[in-house]
């Protein structure tokens, strides 16, 4: 997921330097809930290996 917010990001930044501000926008909006959505699940991975003790993946 965090490679999707990078990937969305930097389209951001590509589409507003060609001059698209409306797909700028869209991209950024994207990279922003990808974001989100990684640090709410990075989060719960933390808080289940403390309360398990087991080795669990986090969403990268």
């Amino acid at each position: 997921m965090l490679g999707w917010s990078i990937t969305f990001f930097l389209l951001a930044i590509i589409a507003a330097v060609f001059g698209f501000g409306g797909l700028a926008g869209t991209f950024a909006w994207a990279a922003k809930w990808f974001f989100v959505a990684f640090i709410i699940l990075f989060v719960i991975t933390l808080i289940a290996n403390i309360l398990t003790g087991k080795k669990t993946n986090p969403p990268i």
